[in-house]
């Protein structure tokens, strides 16, 4: 999570907005909290290495509605353009699916041209948000 906010957000401003700690027990919330319901799915190169990562769980918008939102997204710069962040998309609106949810969402920084090509491709719509930041949302 801290590799995404450095590169979208730059060394000093993505390091420093959350601690170590903070990122840690927010993976571990993901995963193990009664408050939510999450995953996390990693994608591995064949020495084992995990080249990326993809967190996802079921939250609300802003009127109430469960919405499929992606956490997080995040590719090695090694790993990329080799299909892996489609596969982890893929599978996260996979996971959305199968517990019952017709719409998956992200967020990001509207700087984060990448990612909001990745959604797109993948038929996202974007939208502005308040304090520079985008929607990506498609119907599933």
């Amino acid at each position: 999570m801290r590799q995404t906010l450095i590169e979208v957000l730059g060394e000093e401003r993505g390091s420093s907005m959350y601690s170590m700690e903070w990122l840690v027990q927010r993976l571990s919330w993901h995963l193990h909290s009664a408050q939510v319901i999450g995953n996390v799915y990693v994608a591995e190169a064949t020495e084992g290495e995990i080249v990326g990562h993809t967190i996802v769980r079921i939250d609300s918008d802003d009127d109430g509605n469960d919405i499929g939102l992606f956490s997080t997204l995040y590719v090695e710069p090694t790993a990329r353009r080799s299909g892996v962040a489609s596969l982890l998309l893929k599978r996260g609106e996979r996971w959305m699916v199968e517990r019952g949810q017709h719409e998956a969402v992200t967020y990001t920084d509207e700087d984060n041209t990448r990612l909001q090509a990745l959604y797109i491709k993948h038929g996202y719509t974007l939208s502005a948000m308040p304090n520079q930041f985008v929607k990506l949302a498609k119907v599933l």
